[in-house]
């Protein structure tokens, strides 16, 4: 069912189309996560923006945001994002996060690592991204945990820190320009036809198993790139 921003539904309406109870909504809205109903006398409307923020709220509690992260992610949002922009945003999100940055005391950092690590091997790991410093707070964040092992392995190598930190710099400019064309490819080419048809209820499926499909096969597809890619050059140079 196409949502739309003018829709009027009242706070008990809405609640029940989002799968929500009223006190729910009423939290939200008093976290700054829902834009203020609209006005008809002493009465509350609510419209299909605020049950596509709704929508977005619950899929980012399920890929487990918390509630501080979810109302960083909304605030980077344009206040007047239309349903259809929030569904968009809510269909990219979904594919790509599977995995949640986890913060950790040093003693946890030990304890996950299998060993003590120092804090010239900690400031390594910073440099490469795989740790963060977190202001205010003795805790060190990682992003992706299951970079750290990655992370050590690499430092075992001892090779030049500058080094590591230069092809860092090379992976990641590259990498974030295939994720902004592949992104925007497939809503072009996926989500946005699926909006403009009025998101029929008989492709909502397809188009989740889409999005589900394509992390898993995108990354697939990179890897393989990348290893005849290195071969080719290996290759050209011998």
């Amino acid at each position: 069912m196409l949502r739309t921003a003018d829709e009027e539904l009242t706070i008990d309406e809405l609640a029940a189309r989002a799968g929500v109870t009223v006190r729910t909504v009423r939290f939200y809205s008093s976290r700054g996560l829902l834009p203020p109903p609209r006005l008809r006398g002493r009465l509350g409307l609510y419209g299909g923006d605020h049950l596509a923020r709704l929508d977005l709220i619950r899929e980012l509690q399920a890929l487990g945001f918390t509630l501080s992260a979810i109302e960083r992610h909304l605030a980077r949002l344009p206040e007047d994002a239309s349903p259809d922009d929030l569904a968009l945003q809510r269909a990219l999100i979904a594919p790509w996060t599977d995995e949640h940055a986890e913060d950790l005391e040093r003693h946890e950092l030990d304890r996950r690592a299998g060993r003590h690590l120092d804090d010239e091997l900690v400031d390594q790991l910073i440099d490469l991204g795989i740790l963060q410093r977190i202001p205010g707070s003795t805790a060190l964040r990682a992003p992706s945990p299951a970079m750290l092992g990655v992370g050590l392995q690499i430092l075992d190598l001892d090779l030049p820190s500058e080094m590591l930190v230069q092809a860092k710099a090379i992976v990641e400019q590259h990498t974030a320009q295939i994720a902004a064309e592949l992104r925007e490819l497939f809503a072009a080419n996926v989500l946005r036809p699926y909006v403009e048809r009025g998101r029929p209820e008989d492709e909502r499926e397809r188009v989740r198993a889409t999005t589900d499909q394509l992390r898993p096969l995108t990354i697939q597809v990179l890897v393989n790139g990348f290893q005849r890619a290195v071969n080719d050059v290996i290759r050209d140079h011998v």
